[in-house]
Parts: structure tokens; sequence; C-alpha cells
């Protein structure tokens, strides 16, 4: 018998009504089921919810019925424990679910029979230097709300240092494998996964890669300087940003902002030691997924 984790978008009908379908078909053939405390509070399942702590523990699947930002919070969640999760994209195409509403059911048998593949992404880990209060505000289930056992934020999209709402640029200086590289005055950094390549740091103007690839993208965030373009550096890299000068920047992880570093914290980034793993029932054809998120004709 499996335990499976199911995760819901709380706002989405759909993904509370996919909830309640999938854990009574599940608990119908005498396997496990659990979702964290809100997420089951959401589901009206409250006999089934765990604490986020010990949410993941013996997990064999998490099942993610939301959208992209769904997704975050799930690898969030059971990375850490190396948990297949299968995305259900439940709203608009995402990048990162690989099953439609409909075939939620079929995604579960297939995989309960050993009828799939694992995908392996790579993952962002960040530590910081000072920055003491970092993470105090997160709300439980938003994010990054937690860390790994050595104190490393993980992230599957990216971390991003830039100013505050009301700030001006920030001057940022970065080191690449502890040989100084130059200093950014900038709106911000982005340090991303290749996954997250399609994320923020598209709309920055960095490149695309394709998902399964291991690298790391440094990408400024409209730079006041001659040199403005994105960095691509092997996945061993370990790239830290030193906050200069008497202006702050805020920390942010996968889209939460985890607080304020001031003059002489710093962030280092570099590739995490988990890996997400993603549930697949065949070929996923990331270029194609491209072209009809962005309506790119064939000629």
């Amino acid at each position: 018998m499996a335990t499976v984790g199911v995760i819901l978008h709380h706002e989405r009908e759909l993904a509370v009504e996919l909830a309640r379908d999938a854990a009574a078909w599940l608990l119908d053939r005498g396997h496990e089921v659990r979702l964290p405390l809100r997420d089951a509070a959401v589901a009206g399942l409250p006999d089934l919810g765990a604490p986020e702590a010990t949410f993941a523990r013996g997990l064999d699947l998490a099942i993610s019925l939301g959208g992209d930002g769904t997704m975050l919070r799930t690898v969030d969640l059971v990375a850490g424990e190396r948990v297949p999760v299968v995305g259900v994209n439940v709203g608009q195409l995402g990048y990162l679910s690989e099953v439609e509403p409909p075939g939620l059911r079929m995604a579960l048998k297939r995989f309960l029979a050993g009828s799939y593949d694992l995908e392996e992404r790579m993952l962002l880990g960040v530590t910081v230097e000072g920055g003491r209060s970092l993470g105090e505000g997160a709300e439980p289930g938003e994010g990054p709300s937690r860390t790994s056992n050595d104190g490393m934020w993980l992230a599957l999209n990216e971390a991003v240092l830039e100013k505050t709402p009301m700030g001006h640029t920030v001057r940022l200086a970065v080191s690449i494998d502890g040989e100084p590289f130059t200093t950014y005055a900038a709106d911000g950094l982005i340090v991303a996964t290749p996954t997250g390549s399609t994320a923020y740091a598209f709309s920055a103007r960095g490149p695309i890669v394709e998902p399964t690839h291991r690298c790391l993208l440094m990408t400024p965030v409209s730079p006041h300087m001659l040199f403005d373009r994105s960095l691509v550096l092997a996945p061993e890299a370990r790239v830290r940003l030193e906050v200069l000068g008497d202006r702050p920047a805020t920390l942010s992880v996968d889209g939460t902002n985890l607080g304020t570093l001031r003059r002489g914290d710093a962030v280092t980034c570099t590739a995490a030691p988990v890996t997400a793993r993603f549930v697949t029932f065949g070929p996923r054809n990331f270029l194609r997924i491209l072209k009809t998120k962005f309506g790119l004709s064939d000629r």
C-alpha cells in the first residue's frame, strides 16, 4: 500500500473537488492519504491533516493540484525527502504540470502500477550571512517557509536580491567560487535554475534553458551599467551576492519575500544537494510547451 500526499490551490474549487475525489479513491483501495493541515481544512478533510514539519516523511508520492505556484510549494514541502511529485494542472497552461484534471485517476493507477518515469530537476541551494529576521514573516504553506536541515533554503525557480519596493537601485558585489567578479548597480540580481529560466529571469530578458539541464543563471534586473548580460555558470559554481552601501535589498526565494538584507549581509547560491523529482508518463516535449505558451507558429 502507498502513502500519498495531496497539496492543493486554496482558492480553486476544482482543486478542492479533485483532492476529495483522489483521497476517497485512494482510501477505498487501502492506501494512506495525508494533506498539510491548512490544505486539509480547505478541502474539508481535517482527519487527514498533518503538520508541515512531518508531512513528507514516508510519502511515496505527492500530488500537486493547482498551477506552477502550487508545484513550487509542493516541491518545497517534499524535496528534502526525495518524494516524487505529479502535477495536475488546475488553471492555465503550466510549465510544470504533467496531468490534466480528467486524467488524475489514470495517473494514480499508472503510478501505483509502476508505469511511469522520473524526471530530475536541479534545485537551488540558498544560504544567508546576516539577515537574522529572514523568514519570520512567512506564512506556513506559502513558498519556502522553512529550511533544510543544514540551514539552506531550497528553490526550484530562483533567488532574487533586489531593491526595496520604494527604494533606489542597489549595489551588489558578486563573487564566483571565491573570486571577485564585479559590482552591479541594478534594480536587482536573479540567480535561477534552468526550470526558473522561464520565470522571473525570462521577464528580465534572460536566456531560456531546457529544464533538465544543470547550470546556474545569473541575470541582472534593469542594470545601471554597461555590462547587462546574463551569465550561464556551472552548477557547481558558488555565487555570492553581498549588499554594499546604505541601500537595503530584499531577498525572495521562489516568489516569497523572506526579508531585508543590509550592508555586509550576503547570499550564496549553488546547486542544492537534492533534486526535485517529477513523475512523467511519457516523453515531455519542452519545446512544444514553450510554443503553446507563447503562441509560436511552426513557420
